[in-house]
């Protein structure tokens, strides 16, 4: 992690065009792909996430919002964000509604 990153929480996992799944853990992950590895170059959502991770690089805006410009560039380009799936510790029950007994 370059020493200028700014990390953001939770990381933002994407689901490329060629079906593989990509984490990103901060802005300069993200700006990185979004200037090197990025499929289409002229969408709206790509030019606002550049600048908007440039500026979160530099102090001048929260990460989040770098991070929600980033979800909306790659939901342009056809990568939308891939949920991360609820993880159950082992030997722990969820919670359940008591249940009525009929009378």
């Amino acid at each position: 992690m370059p020493l200028n990153d700014v990390p953001w929480t939770p990381p933002v996992t994407i689901r490329l065009q060629c079906g593989l799944e990509r984490t990103f853990t901060g802005v300069y992950d993200a700006l990185d792909f979004l200037e090197n590895e990025w499929p289409l170059r002229h969408g709206e959502r790509h030019d606002r996430a550049v600048k908007t991770c440039r500026r979160a690089l530099n102090g001048i805006v929260p990460a989040v919002i770098a991070r929600e410009a980033f979800m909306g560039a790659c939901l342009e380009a056809g990568m939308p964000a891939v949920m991360a799936a609820w993880k159950v510790k082992p030997g722990s029950h969820l919670a359940r509604a008591p249940r009525m007994a009929a009378i």
